[in-house]
């Protein structure tokens, strides 16, 4: 069983990491790559050693592409999964995925009608470091979870970075606040309840480059995130529960030969003196291929996911949304009120 994809935007990211897990893969097959620039098409076809390239159009319309990859610009996302859907193809699609819920509703509607399978590429969410994670607080080493907190931010991008790119769907908000975001929803397993969101926008561009939220959860739980670019790189979170915290530093972006560690802190007799300290060393692993494999053998109807990936996307882009009303309103959002 061998899944075929299509390139649609020959990203950095794309050839980074997506299409080395694709070519790793035993389950995954690279078909055809399709870029808005026929010459950047060719040299990604050399590179990996692809026979097929050319545009967008003639990816989405060749009979043997079983699935896509997309890594366009976030704001044309959406125009593009709708017509690789309607050609019947399955689609992984880069992070964010929509720009607005309304958006993210039309996508899982037509992925229904056409019954093709969507995935949004968290694939942060598939490192064995956040399985680790929950087999700590299920173990009930750090007792009741009492709060969340996530960073991510990185040194500035070029003026010319797509990420400033308002018509484009730019903004950090889309770019990296989403990932501790999404950490968040998968650590407490649950929606949270409301959302208080204040952005900070440049000047020149009109796009969010920073940020904080403070989510709310069942039982009085709480997340607190911040992101922003043009600072020193962060890209962690860490959970607070009643008997201890566990933390990670690099919680995102990992490189497939990064071993990163868990960090668990807790108190044998409730003193100063009586802490302790635990630090679980993980092993290197290609969260791309884990994800990519994951989405293969789901759409094979051989392996079931550990989540569904349509009500997932569904899910964040109403917290996402949440997140924006509320920066713009100056108010706290209820989930509940977007529907």
């Amino acid at each position: 069983m061998t899944i075929k994809f299509g390139i649609i935007g020959c990203s950095r990211i794309a050839e980074r990491s997506v299409i080395p897990a694709i070519s790793k893969s035993q389950y995954a097959q690279l078909q055809h790559i399709g870029s808005n620039s026929i010459s950047k098409a060719r040299e990604f076809a050399k590179k990996f050693d692809c026979e097929k390239y050319g545009n967008y159009e003639n990816v989405i319309s060749d009979s043997e592409v079983d699935a896509v990859y997309i890594s366009t610009p976030i704001g044309l996302h959406e125009e593009w999964i709708l017509k690789a859907i309607s050609a019947g193809k399955h689609v992984y699609c880069e992070k964010s995925i929509t720009t607005s819920f309304e958006s993210a509703k039309r996508v899982i509607h037509q992925a229904q009608e056409n019954n093709v399978r969507v995935l949004e590429g968290f694939m942060f969410k598939f490192h064995p470091q956040h399985m680790k994670v929950k087999e700590i607080i299920h173990q009930n080493r750090i007792g009741n979870l009492v709060s969340f907190s996530g960073i991510f931010g990185f040194p500035a991008f070029p003026l010319n970075d797509i990420r400033y790119n308002k018509s484009l769907g730019g903004g950090f908000l889309n770019d990296s606040a989403c990932y501790p975001i999404s950490a968040s929803r998968m650590i407490f397993n649950e929606e949270p309840i409301g959302v208080s969101c204040s952005l900070l926008f440049d000047g020149k561009t009109d796009v969010d480059v920073g940020g904080i939220s403070y989510l709310i959860f069942e039982k009085d739980k709480t997340a607190s995130i911040i992101y922003g670019n043009d600072n020193y790189y962060q890209a962690g979170y860490s959970v607070w529960g009643s008997q201890g915290i566990l933390s990670l530093d690099r919680a995102y972006s990992v490189p497939p030969d990064f071993s990163p560690m868990v960090k668990l802190q807790y108190s044998s007799d409730f003193t100063w003196d009586g802490r302790k300290n635990e630090i679980f060393k993980i092993e290197p692993a290609d969260h791309f291929l884990i994800m990519l494999d994951t989405f293969c053998l789901d759409i094979a109807n051989k392996t079931k996911s550990p989540f569904n990936f349509e009500e997932d996307i569904l899910n964040q882009a109403r917290v996402m949304e949440a997140h924006r009303i509320s920066s713009s309103k100056k108010r706290f959002v209820y989930l509940d009120e977007l529907k």
